[in-house]
């Protein structure tokens, strides 16, 4: 029996190089790998030796036989796949891991970051080179949106940390974390203590939408809400109120649907996860019983991927409903097998009168062709003012326009979700056009001049703006190593003056509490030991007080 690729899947590719017939795709050479929601098996071709399940990083490969309830769909998916995109399996050329001249001394690399681009960053080098490498956190703790970003109720995609722990753990890695550059340390200090420096600090930040009453309490971004309910210790625990009854998200990409799905799952469910505590308390509480997910446009151009859709559908207790309108029948109707408006085909479509408080039960409302156009209110937010739209041609897709439609959304939570953007790093170029640090194959380049800044890096989406999952990040940071490895290999890295002990020393000059491997693996273990008296794989510390003291213990 074949195996099947299911909803976790990461996109890391670790299955693809170990698939004894290369039945597995897109592989990362291949046009459509990064574009497609996961990857996928060949049935027909599948030999049933499980080394991919066993290579998985995040538990997403299953024997089709096995696959019970909603995951059964994935056995079509993988299928349908090669229909649709037929492969012949054959090899391409083999590739090798980089290596250094033996006459070139060690190097010593610093990597700003600890999330997966900068781990996946520091996997590599570790593996192929002897570079002492040198990670730094503006938090103090690691795990970047590996840890604040990642929804709790998917621990199984969280496991994916498990294949970074060798390099938390490897002799030629030093960390400094709750030390941020351009704050705690300027980026010339870091480099003096390096021979190159490897930027991967996310995008840290969200799209504003422009509107009036955006500013209102209980209007809120995503990303607040997201670090809320991870414990993330820069989120307050008051920060989001859940008295309302109706919760708006403007979008409906992958986050936006962790939003609508946390606020309406069994809070039992969740207790069994790594939830902040102080989320899990207030969902509890909760009066939230519909949330309405909002788009310009319409089902065809929806931002979620299918694998985290198909999830949405199979929610105990919910129910998940399409706002009526002519557009969307039109839509559904004409949907090609496998597209996106093809997964809305047999869920209700019903009229949301939005003036009214929610009707009893809990469902998740699909809203398209509206556009919000102010956040209403006195004090806080009370609803939103909506905009019908209609799809036009556009240079680069359909894009919405006003119809003159107008109406009213009653709401007192709106968190808009339409786009991670990344924010200037002191002492590096900034792109704000594509809120990314310009670049060219990773080296980091002077705007003005286009000539790459000596020994300076960027990876994730620091490097190519807030696309991709997690897996997405493996290729990117190969990509930046191998221009890093190319360059040292050259004598194009910049001298380093300074060393190891002396970076320790004006760390801890600038910040005494700065948390080292000896503090974050004590953190690890007191959150690891609460987690496991309460049946749950962690309790995480959600403030910077509660982690530093667990790092002293």
């Amino acid at each position: 029996m074949a195996y099947a690729i299911t909803q976790t899947c990461c996109n890391d590719a670790s299955c693809v190089s170990v698939c004894p017939v290369n039945c597995i795709h897109p592989t990362p050479e291949e046009p459509e790998f990064g574009r497609t929601d996961m990857l996928f098996i060949d049935p027909v071709a599948c030999i049933d030796c499980g080394a991919c399940a066993d290579a998985c990083p995040v538990d997403a490969v299953y024997p089709v036989d096995r696959l019970a309830g909603p995951d059964t769909v994935f056995g079509e998916l993988n299928r349908d796949y090669y229909r649709d995109h037929p492969a012949d399996h054959s090899w391409g050329a083999p590739t090798f891991p980089r290596s250094l001249p033996d006459d070139l001394g060690p190097l010593r690399i610093a990597i700003v970051g600890t999330g997966p681009s900068a781990s996946y960053t520091a996997q590599s080098l570790l593996r192929t080179t002897g570079a002492e490498i040198t990670m730094i956190d503006r938090l103090p703790v690691a795990g970047g949106l590996l840890r604040h970003g990642v929804a709790p109720d998917h621990q199984s995609t969280k496991r994916i940390a498990e294949s970074f722990a060798s390099v938390f753990h490897h002799p030629r890695l030093r960390v400094h974390l709750n030390v941020e550059i351009g704050k705690d340390l300027s980026h010339a200090e870091l480099a003096a203590h390096h021979h190159a420096v490897v930027y991967a600090v996310g995008a840290a930040t969200d799209r504003r939408l422009g509107l009036p009453g955006e500013d209102l309490p209980g209007s809120l971004p995503a990303t607040t809400f997201v670090g809320w309910y991870n414990a993330d210790p820069t989120v307050p625990a008051e920060a989001v109120d859940l008295s309302a009854e109706r919760a708006v998200v403007v979008g409906n990409g992958n986050v936006a649907v962790d939003v609508a799905r946390i606020l309406l799952l069994d809070p039992d469910r969740l207790a069994a996860t790594d939830i902040a505590d102080h989320a899990l308390a207030a969902l509890r509480d909760s009066r939230v019983r519909e949330v309405v997910l909002l788009a310009r446009r319409g089902p065809e151009q929806a931002a979620w991927t299918r694998s985290e859709f198909l999830a949405l559908q199979h929610l105990p207790g919910v129910e998940l409903v399409v706002e009526d309108h002519p557009e969307v029948r039109a839509a559904i109707a004409a949907a090609p097998e496998g597209s996106k408006a093809a997964l809305l085909a047999g869920l209700p479509l019903e009229h949301v009168d939005g003036g009214e408080p929610p009707r009893p039960g809990r469902r998740i409302v699909l809203r398209f062709f509206a556009a919000p156009t102010e956040l209403l209110g006195t004090g806080r937010v009370e609803g939103v003012r909506l905009d019908g739209t209609a799809l036009v041609a556009g240079p680069d897709g359909p894009r919405a326009e006003p119809t003159g439609e107008h109406g009213t959304l009653r709401a007192g939570l709106v968190v808009r979700s339409i786009g991670y953007r990344g924010v200037p790093v002191p002492g590096l170029p900034f792109d704000a056009a594509a809120a990314a640090v310009p670049h060219r194959g990773g080296r980091v380049i002077d705007p003005e001049t286009g000539r790459p800044l000596p020994g300076t890096y960027v990876v994730g989406w620091a490097k190519r703006g807030p696309s991709g999952g997690i897996g997405a990040n493996r290729a990117c940071a190969q990509e930046t190593v191998d221009a890093l490895l190319d360059d040292a290999a050259a004598g194009a890295l910049p001298d380093s003056s300074g060393t190891r002990r002396e970076l320790a020393r004006l760390v801890r000059s600038r910040r005494p509490d700065a948390v080292g491997l000896k503090q974050l693996r004590a953190i690890d273990r007191a959150e690891r030991a609460l987690g496991e008296a309460a049946g749950r794989p962690r309790v995480k510390f959600a403030t910077l007080p509660a982690l530093l003291a667990a790092g002293r213990r």
